[in-house]
């Protein structure tokens, strides 16, 4: 099956103050999302089944959050793991 990536205002907003590094960085977590969406871990967040990608922006431990809704995969945020997903609930709002 073919996805197609798909992201959030939020997540729009986050990844447009990345450095060039990160950028490139993240891109290439994205390829690896396109191959194979259910290769990282699973986050059972309410009613929500989501992905969590780790990654080290600034030498903080993030998260790129998404979401799989055949045929789109759906970008939703970037989380700081020190914040225990607790901004996780103000973006999925707006999804």
């Amino acid at each position: 099956m073919i996805f197609k990536l798909i992201s959030t205002k939020g997540f729009q907003q986050q990844a447009k103050y990345l450095d060039i590094k990160t950028k490139r960085i993240l891109d290439n977590k994205l390829d690896l999302i396109l191959q194979n969406p259910y290769r990282f871990k699973a986050l059972n967040y309410k009613n929500h089944k989501l992905f969590r990608v780790p990654l080290n922006i600034n030498s903080k431990e993030t998260r790129l959050i998404y979401k799989i809704i055949n045929p789109n995969i759906i970008l939703i945020c970037l989380l700081e793991r020190k914040r225990n997903y607790k901004d996780l609930k103000k973006y999925l709002k707006n999804l």
